[in-house]
């Protein structure tokens, strides 16, 4: 007779979500500015940081090399770098580039974001709960 294994089985972990995306302008300016660089890069290094009348605002920054915590994201050609303390503010975050007849920018279409400032340069971010849920 053989004894009964009571252990449970093993639960298939959910797929992670991507922390951000780009949209295509977005990465094509990425590109382009990337291969006007003064030397290669790693990628694009996103986070975010204390700062602004709203209290948070975010960076975008060429990175060197990948951090050993970044959260790395590939998509349509394009390397980002999320920096560790910045992917449950950043989750679920579209990147998109704006031309207007003024200015020119990027832009973050933020599902966290529950505040910005007059401005547009800072915001409030509720960063998301690991379980998925709004902390």
């Amino acid at each position: 007779m053989e004894p009964l294994n009571l252990a449970p089985a093993p639960r298939a972990r959910r797929p992670r979500p991507q922390v951000v995306s780009l949209t295509e302008a977005a990465a094509d300016r990425v590109r382009e500015i990337m291969g006007r660089a003064e030397k290669p890069y790693a990628g694009l290094r996103v986070g975010v940081k204390n700062g602004g009348c709203a209290g948070q605002e975010y960076v975008l920054e060429y990175a060197e090399a990948a951090g050993a915590l970044d959260e790395v994201v590939q998509d349509k050609g394009v390397t980002i770098l999320v920096e560790p303390k910045a992917v449950l503010f950043l989750i679920g975050t579209v990147v998109d580039y704006e031309t207007s007849a003024l200015s020119s920018k990027f832009v973050f279409r933020n599902p966290n974001e529950t505040d910005a400032c007059g401005c547009g340069e800072s915001v409030t971010i509720v960063p998301l709960a690991e379980d998925g849920a709004e902390a």
